[in-house]
């Protein structure tokens, strides 16, 4: 249909919206060869959807409905086999009160009698509505605010996150319950997506639901029909860098190669298990982190760790703050940081690269004789800090002192780890604003 429309007129430009882009489209505009836009802000009054996974049970399906309907809202029940719909519907009929009305819908009805089964449930003439993916989009329905979908590991990622926005379009606490079979027979994939569905609960998580499709599904093929495929050949993060450098170099434009700005620091940056405690969930915050392209992105994920596993500990944070170094250092030229001592630094520049005279002198005032300069090969410098030379740190968080989080250095200093990241941070805004 897009691309019908794209051919009526050529010099039309085109936007096209998805909640859950598929993961060749995905793949396309992280590779440059579409532009992508993210709407993340929901709207107004709008709670995130509770998702939980559950077994086939009796007393867990009947006491999630008759929630529901007691509060006045109503119920949708995913059950994806026209062949056996009515089976599930009988059965909820004999499990909940005959006061409770149950209505079913699929697309193999006809089209007057499937509207009228719609127009019974936005009447509010039927309290469950039984029916198969008919309903994943194009329904707004603000009173149905309970979902279960049955075999939830039957459908894929995307699938299950439209049919979880079919309820939760109201400003009441919506619920979403994923009936599974017994975990011993789900595939990897499968406990992949559900994974993802139940961690992916905030509001505007579409993205990141997609980007999670994306990497269990695969890009797929871009000149061909495949809508997905496996890429584990190289990995997606090699991928997605390999494609964007062919794009660019298609387009005629510069492929930039930003060198790997090494960063020895002996502090204690990493996400600890106990934090967030999925493994599979931390690799993934891990790779995002590889590839970011910008320091200032890393004030979202900062905020998306904090909503989501509560307060950064010491090592997570100091681990932002690390990788924030050496986004600011690669920017500024900056080709080594060396420290092995809680009071000393070096500095090396990428080789040809001579900073303004102007930095040279503030540098020279700000340290005095506790700087010394090299200029036989690269420019560097070394410095030894006084005891005023941290003055803030550049994340904008509380001082991690004020917290009660303390670092052990090297040789069991205290407070060295947070210590010698603070007068990094200082050191590097000094090169920002007078290396211009």
């Amino acid at each position: 249909q897009k691309e019908t429309l794209k051919r009526l007129k050529r010099n039309v430009d085109v936007l096209s919206m998805t909640a859950t882009p598929i993961p060749r489209t995905l793949s396309m505009a992280l590779s440059g060869i579409r532009d992508l836009s993210v709407i993340d802000t929901p709207p107004r009054n709008r709670l995130p959807i509770h998702t939980e996974i559950i077994d086939f049970d009796d007393e867990t399906i009947r006491d999630a409905i008759l929630r529901e309907v007691q509060r006045g809202g109503q119920v949708f029940f995913v059950h994806n086999r026209v062949q056996s719909i009515d089976v599930i519907a009988g059965y909820l009929r004999r499990l909940l009160p005959d006061s409770i009305g149950i209505s079913v819908a699929h697309g193999q009805m006809r089209e007057k009698e499937l509207e009228e089964r719609m127009i019974e449930v936005l009447e509010h003439k039927s309290d469950v509505l039984v029916c198969t993916m008919i309903i994943e989009a194009g329904l707004d329905f603000p009173n149905v605010n309970t979902i279960i979908v049955d075999r939830a590991d039957h459908f894929g990622l995307a699938q299950l996150y439209q049919l979880r926005g079919r309820v939760g379009r109201s400003d009441r606490q919506a619920y979403a319950y994923l009936i599974v079979s017994s975990p011993q027979s789900l595939t990897s994939e499968a406990v992949k997506r559900l994974q993802a569905i139940s961690e992916f609960d905030y509001l505007g998580a579409g993205y990141h639901i997609a980007m999670k499709d994306l990497e269990i599904r695969g890009a797929g093929n871009l000149l061909g029909t495949a809508q997905s495929g496996h890429i584990s050949a190289v990995g997606l993060d090699l991928y997605t860098n390999m494609l964007k450098e062919e794009v660019a170099k298609l387009k005629g434009e510069t492929v930039k190669k930003v060198g790997e700005v090494k960063v020895s620091i002996p502090v204690s940056a990493y996400i600890p298990h106990w934090y967030v405690v999925d493994t599979e969930e931390r690799m993934d915050i891990y790779r995002r982190l590889a590839r970011l392209e910008d320091a200032e992105e890393i004030e979202g994920i900062r905020a998306e760790l904090g909503d989501r596993f509560g307060p950064l500990p010491l090592q997570a944070d100091l681990m932002l703050r690390f990788v924030a170094i050496k986004h600011i250092a690669g920017r500024l030229k900056v080709e080594k940081i060396e420290s092995k001592k809680a009071d000393r630094v070096f500095v090396r520049f990428v080789k040809g690269f001579n900073p303004p005279r102007p930095l040279i002198a503030r540098l020279a005032t700000e340290y005095e004789s506790r700087i010394t300069f090299d200029v036989r090969r690269e420019f560097s410098f070394k410095i030894r800090f006084g005891p005023t030379d941290s003055s803030g740190s550049m994340h904008g968080s509380e001082p991690l002192a004020e917290m009660g989080a303390r670092g052990t250095g090297p040789n069991g200093e205290e407070g060295y780890g947070e210590e010698i990241v603070e007068k990094i941070e200082n050191l590097l805004k000094i090169l920002e604003f007078y290396g211009r």
